[in-house]
C-alpha cells in the first residue's frame, strides 16, 4: 500500500517559520487589547492638566463647549482586533494552526496558496502562535497584518494632550524647584 495517511490532529509549530500550503482560513471572532491601568492613569492625568487650562481660557473667551470625550471605562475597555485562525499543512505533512490578528485584503491569500509564515509566541501558552508576516510564495506578496494597539485606541488628539500636559507638569516642577 503506497498511501500515505495524514495526522488529522491540529498542532500548534514551535518553529519560528513555517512554510506549507494554506489549508483553511476559518471563521474570525474579535479580541479585545489589554489596556494598563497604571499607563492609562498616568495618560489622563497628564491630559487632564492640559484640559483644565482649555476649559479655563474657554471660560474666559466665553465659547461653546468642548468635544464629547470618552469616558475612563470606555477607554480602559480597550480596541477589539479580529483573530482569524488559519491551517497550514506545512512540508512536513503536519497539519499546523495559527493565528492570523488584524486585516489582510480578501483576496491576499487563498486556500491552496504557498506561503511562509514568520510566527510569534503569545503569552498564554495555550493559543497557537500568531503571524507576524506572511510571504504568499504563490502570488509573491509579502503581507504584515496591523492591529489595533493601545496607543492608536487612546487617539492622537488625547496622547497629544498628555504630552503638553506632561511637558507643563515638568516645566512647573522645575520651576518650583529653581526658587
Amino acid at each position: 500500500m503506497g498511501t500515505e495517511l495524514y495526522d488529522r490532529r491540529v498542532v500548534h509549530p514551535t518553529e519560528r517559520v513555517v512554510t506549507g500550503r494554506l489549508v483553511r482560513l476559518l471563521e474570525g471572532y474579535a479580541r479585545e487589547v489589554r489596556v494598563g491601568q497604571p499607563v492609562l492613569v498616568a495618560v489622563l492625568t497628564a491630559a487632564g492638566v492640559v484640559g483644565l487650562l482649555l476649559k479655563v481660557v474657554r471660560a474666559l473667551l466665553s465659547s461653546g463647549g468642548g468635544g464629547a470625550r470618552r469616558s475612563f471605562k470606555d477607554l480602559k475597555k480597550g480596541p477589539e482586533f479580529l483573530v482569524t485562525p488559519v491551517r497550514v499543512r506545512d512540508t512536513t505533512g503536519r497539519l499546523v494552526e495559527v493565528e492570523l490578528h488584524g486585516h489582510l485584503p480578501q483576496s491576499a491569500l487563498h486556500p491552496g496558496d504557498h506561503v511562509q509564515l514568520t510566527l510569534r509566541g503569545q503569552r498564554d501558552e495555550d493559543l497557537p502562535p500568531r503571524i507576524e508576516r506572511i510571504v504568499n510564495l504563490t502570488t509573491g506578496q509579502l503581507l504584515t497584518p496591523r492591529t489595533a494597539t493601545l496607543w492608536s485606541h487612546l487617539g492622537p488628539a488625547l496622547l497629544l494632550q498628555a504630552t503638553l500636559g506632561a511637558v507643563l507638569l515638568f516645566g512647573v516642577a522645575a520651576c518650583s524647584a529653581l526658587t
